[in-house]
């Protein structure tokens, strides 16, 4: 059998020292192409070495092998060269019958059984060596197949080697267009930057010059409300149960409302009425550009009522200071210049439990304010 020698071997290495694998060029995938491909070559490598181990063994087997043959070879001849005495020895004993031919050929016989014997085992020992070299080939023939897989393997990888190595040249082309990209855009961003400083700038100014006309605008509201609440002083005078606090009017609701009810009496809209008219007189004077309103929030005490008409102080409160509303609307203030909002319970001004306590809470409130 032809042994495989050092060429498949060297066919390998040169692979090895001159395979490209250059880690600078490759992005992530390129570097799990070359994490298996450095794999494939490490098991080329182990096969190989398997395969160079396989070829000592074998080598050494034939060796023995053929030294057995060589043996055999002369027991052959050693076999012939007997039977050829036989015949010999035969053809003396047809002639020689009366000298002693029946001691010689019992002796020939004896001979040629046990020359028989030892061919029997020795073929049986070339059987044996037969079979095992049989075995070495089927081994050597599946060392030989895994090293041409292997290398059929690694044509392969070479393969992907060679196309990552493209991907690669086509993502650094792409990168660089991204680059110029990133460079245009980041020129862009600079420049709109420089567009939103200066609209900073200018949001900035805009500010305070809003901030200003504000508090001017508050300012100036404040000497309405302020010329507002002293009129109200002079019209009501010094009254309990009608007050300025801070900068709201309060009624008691006692004033404008009987218990548990939102209609205003004949005599509450007399107390509205200089209210309204103070109201009137100062509004002429506020500039078109103030937007002005008057709210009027409605507020109960902490005990609940609950009938068809209120199912809660929410709608109650309300309910009261939509009455003021529709007053105030009637007597000539434009609805867009009021509001109307009720709080129920949940704005007191006195937390007591007490008669005096929930009286207090009990009230509307008038407040000249901004939109």
């Amino acid at each position: 059998m032809e042994r495989r020698t050092g060429p498949r071997r060297s066919l390998i290495h040169p692979l090895l020292r001159h395979f490209p694998v250059t880690q600078t060029y490759f992005l992530s995938g390129a570097a799990d192409l070359s994490a298996q491909l450095a794999s494939t070559l490490a098991e080329r490598d182990r096969l190989t070495e398997q395969l160079r181990d396989a070829d000592t063994i074998v080598s050494a087997d034939k060796e023995k092998i053929e030294l057995q043959l060589r043996e055999i070879e002369s027991l052959r001849r050693d076999l012939d060269a007997l039977k050829s005495v036989r015949a010999d020895l035969e053809a003396k004993v047809a002639t020689l019958a009366q000298q002693q031919a029946q001691q010689d050929l019992a002796a020939l016989r004896d001979r040629t059984k046990e020359l028989e014997a030892r061919l029997a085992g020795e073929r049986e020992k070339t059987s044996l060596a037969q079979k095992e070299i049989d075995t070495r080939d089927v081994r050597l023939r599946e060392v030989t197949t895994r090293a041409d897989r292997a290398e059929q393997g690694l044509t392969a990888e070479k393969q992907i080697s060679r196309n990552a190595l493209a991907r690669v040249d086509q993502l650094n082309a792409q990168l660089a267009a991204l680059r110029e990209q990133l460079s245009h855009i980041a020129a862009a961003l600079d420049a709109s930057e420089a567009k939103v400083k200066e609209q900073q700038g200018q949001i900035v100014e805009l500010g305070k010059r809003l901030n200003l006309a504000l508090v001017n605008k508050v300012e100036e509201l404040a000497r309405y409300r302020s010329e507002f609440f002293g009129r109200l002083r002079q019209i009501l005078g010094d009254r309990s149960d009608i007050r300025i606090v801070g900068d709201r009017f309060v009624f008691q609701s006692e004033v404008l409302f009987a218990p548990g009810s939102a209609d205003l009496t004949d005599d509450a809209k007399k107390e509205l009425a200089p209210v309204i008219a103070a109201l009137k007189e100062i509004s002429a004077k506020i500039p078109p550009d103030i937007n002005w309103i008057l709210r009027i929030d409605g507020h109960t005490d902490r005990r609940p009522i609950s009938n068809p008409q209120f199912p809660s102080n929410w709608e109650l409160s309300t309910a009261r200071a939509l009455s003021v509303v529709r007053f105030a609307i009637d007597e000539g203030i434009p609805a867009a210049r009021l509001a109307a909002a009720g709080f129920a319970d949940k704005q007191p001004i006195d937390l007591r439990a007490a008669d005096d306590a929930y009286r207090r809470n009990r009230r509307i409130e008038l407040k000249l304010t901004e939109r």
